[in-house]
């Protein structure tokens, strides 16, 4: 049983040497040797920063990738309540920091988000929002929030990725 592992070992070792182009996962670092190394990226794998689209708006907004997030988040400015046919809906406008284009949306609130803070808990609103990432378009819940303290306008939390997406931080902009 030993020779046939020892022989076994060694043919796996000679067919790992053989191979002319070596495939490294994406998250090994290239070295300067490396240099015909092939970056395999599965289609499912998205980086720490993405652009996501909001339809109507035809813009992306460059998002923060939180895999400790459990929901997402988004910059919203004149939030506004209001009461339309006995519910609760909100106005808010959306502002491309990058290019500047702009659009207000009418949506019903959907629940009310506790947010964990050091010291002091927060009260959000959610809304359901049509998203646009890569080449899937779906509904996901956002609490909507001014995000001026952000660099990013909009948080992609687990909410999002959970079953789409495994998030490798070495990269960004994966997604078209």
């Amino acid at each position: 049983m030993r020779k046939v592992l020892s022989i076994l070992a060694v043919l796996w070792l000679t067919a790992c040497q053989s191979q002319e182009n070596k495939v490294l996962p994406s998250i090994v670092p290239l070295s300067a040797k490396d240099k015909q190394v092939v970056r395999v990226m599965p289609n499912n794998v998205i980086g720490e920063v993405e652009p996501i689209y909001f339809p109507p708006m035809k813009s992306p907004f460059l998002s923060r990738i939180d895999t400790g997030a459990a929901s997402s988040s988004l910059d919203a400015r004149d939030i506004k309540k209001f009461e339309r046919d006995g519910n609760r809906w909100v106005s808010f406008t959306i502002v491309n920091r990058e290019t500047g284009e702009s659009h207000t949306f009418e949506k019903p609130i959907n629940r009310k988000l506790r947010i964990k803070r050091v010291g002091d808990d927060e009260h959000r609103i959610t809304v359901e929002m049509d998203v646009k990432m890569g080449g899937e378009k779906f509904v996901a819940d956002f609490s909507v929030n001014t995000r001026d303290d952000f660099d990013y306008q909009t948080l992609i939390g687990r909410n999002i990725l959970s079953g789409r997406a495994i998030v490798d931080v070495s990269v960004s902009n994966t997604l078209k």
